[in-house]
């Protein structure tokens, strides 16, 4: 879980160690690379620490998109083939049942369309289609809702960087203006100079990978939403068919209903 941590301190380690060597004197002993966790984050100042946050969440948020956004969690070939069988045998409880049962997006699409047609028998078909249609839109926007936080890491870690960056210089900058640096105050110089290219790196080594992920679901999100929308199509076309039936059935037992009438009462 901490791999991405490991990396992105790995490069800041490097880039540090460059910086401080740079600004040493030649009668100065050169720093040792062998930097401790605790060091690096001391020498990074306190931005490290919302790095790190940031680190851990980006990692976590890759994990749980990768167990989550999958066909399963969308759309499962048992639960279609389920449905399948149910609206053609018009067994619209059992239906409703097994969509309570599931945790899927179709799911609960079928099953909003199922509790608004027993609820409004009188409802003709292009209701119920809108009540479909308004729920597709809404699970298909929390897919796409939900990764956008790995979104909003990668953006946020490389302006966090930035904030580190300007306050590492305004240091240098105060150091320059308050002391004339010769010989071993040179460090102090140093030291501002390092800290923003730490925390720039940190928050690029951040940054990238997470809009990287992003790209990635944000990709199989959109090929998703396609299989969740071909499969509420499959779903609303059987509904149709049992309409229609439903609706000549009516008809014919309006018509002899009508036949069997008294002739007086026809008015024929």
């Amino acid at each position: 879980m901490f791999t991405l941590i490991r990396i992105s301190f790995a490069i800041l380690l490097t880039v540090g160690t460059a910086s401080a060597q740079s600004s040493t004197q030649a009668n100065t002993p050169s720093p040792s690379n062998d930097l401790t966790l605790l060091e690096l984050v001391k020498e990074t100042g306190f931005l490290a620490w919302p790095l790190a946050a940031l680190s851990i969440a980006a990692v976590f948020l890759i994990i749980f998109y990768t167990l989550t956004v999958r066909r399963g969690a969308v759309v499962s070939g048992r639960f279609m083939r389920s449905a399948d069988s149910l609206i053609r045998k018009q067994d619209y409880l059992g239906l409703l049942s097994v969509c309570n049962r599931q945790d899927q997006c179709i799911s609960r699409i079928t099953s909003k369309t199922l509790e608004f047609a027993t609820k409004n028998p009188l409802a003709s078909f292009e209701e119920v289609r809108e009540v479909t249609e308004a729920e597709g839109s809404r699970q298909a926007s929390l897919l796409h809702q939900r990764i956008q936080y790995l979104a909003d890491i990668g953006a946020i870690a490389p302006m966090v960087g930035l904030l580190g960056t300007v306050i590492g210089m305004i240091k240098a900058f105060r150091e320059i203006a308050q002391h004339s640096f010769i010989g071993s105050k040179q460090t102090g110089l140093a030291s501002g100079v390092s800290e923003a290219l730490l925390t720039t790196a940190g928050g690029l080594c951040i940054g990238i990978p997470a809009l990287i992920f992003y790209s990635m679901f944000r990709g199989r999100v959109q090929g998703l939403v396609a299989e969740l929308e071909a499969a509420s199509t499959h779903i609303m076309a059987l509904l149709a068919t049992q309409y229609k039936r439903a609706s000549g059935r009516r008809s014919r037992t309006e018509k002899d209903n009508t036949n069997d009438r008294p002739a007086d009462i026809r008015g024929v």
